[in-house]
């Protein structure tokens, strides 16, 4: 077991440090300086941009260059705290230089940094390190883990044009489904859900923390646990980041002693039509106010 778990460690520091992409400086000025790992509060920013594979036939897809923030998480660990914050793409906010936007916007504008900057500054928070991840990387990092469970209600959802125009078709029944890496990732990026219209972004927001879950859940499962080497190879290749092996690792332990809690939705109290035509969403000061001092408590 404790070799297992040492070739583990091995692999993964190799990986965190040899193979995975490191963000530009741009983005590491923008951090704010962490204090000790364990002991001391630290907010990470975890971004997924919605950067399509080139080949793609969905109307209006990026596949190089700017791209917008598919999901924006925040979460917040050591001295004690263990909680999460999802932020919906299409709330409204002051990006520095541009003016109001959605909040996804921040990252096709300039990317990592300026979706620190914008943050930090809306939220009134520290942000201390920054994970970006690779979706068209994050599928073969699910299958590593065998495939995952997840739990929700039916969904019919065509990504990329869906199977009939060279994209993928996501169909889940009700309750619990067995899902494989490209099905986890349909899933996290449904917005129009055929078997349930009334689903909408926060619904998606949703999904993607019951998908980090039962990431999460496997991990820590016997068959989890037999996978750990692979797991350790492919997880940091999934992702870009302030951090390295050390870093990554002492996150690692950070989240393994004091949990990151449980997941949260900034939740929305209003709408605005934007200049360009677009509905965004609205949050008032003092409920963004309240929802901020839970995050930083808990």
């Amino acid at each position: 077991m404790f070799g297992w778990i040492a070739l583990t460690l091995v692999i993964f520091g190799f990986s965190a440090q040899f193979l995975q992409d490191q963000v530009d400086g741009k983005v590491k000025a923008a951090l704010n300086q962490p204090g000790l790992p364990i002991v001391s509060p630290t907010n990470v920013l975890i971004l997924g941009s919605d950067l399509r594979a080139k080949g793609t036939k969905e109307p209006g897809a990026a596949t190089s260059g700017p791209s917008r923030s598919d999901s924006i998480q925040l979460m917040r660990v050591g001295g004690g705290h263990g909680s999460k914050l999802s932020i919906p793409r299409d709330t409204v906010v002051e990006i520095p230089g541009y003016g109001l936007d959605k909040v996804n916007a921040a990252f096709a504008y300039g990317g990592a940094a300026l979706s620190i900057r914008t943050l930090r500054s809306y939220l009134a928070i520290e942000i201390n390190h920054v994970i970006v991840v690779n979706f068209d990387k994050f599928p073969d990092l699910v299958d590593s883990m065998g495939g995952i469970d997840f739990t929700g209600g039916c969904v019919i959802s065509k990504i990329n044009g869906g199977f009939a125009n060279g994209g993928y078709t996501l169909r889940l029944k009700a309750g619990t489904n067995h899902i494989n890496g490209n099905q986890a990732l349909a899933l996290a990026r449904t917005r129009t859900n055929e078997c349930n219209r009334s689903d909408n972004d926060l619904t998606r927001v949703v999904n993607q923390q019951k998908i980090i879950a039962a990431m999460r859940s496997r991990l820590h499962s016997p068959l989890g646990f037999i996978r750990w080497p692979l797991i350790a190879w492919n997880a940091p290749q999934t992702i870009s980041s302030d951090m390295g092996a050390a870093g990554l690792s002492g996150l690692a332990a950070t989240v393994a002693v004091s949990g990151s809690g449980s997941p949260a939705v900034l939740k929305p109290d209003g709408a605005v039509t934007l200049p360009g035509g677009g509905v965004g969403l609205t949050v008032s000061s003092a409920s963004r106010e309240r929802q901020m001092q839970k995050f930083l408590d808990d």
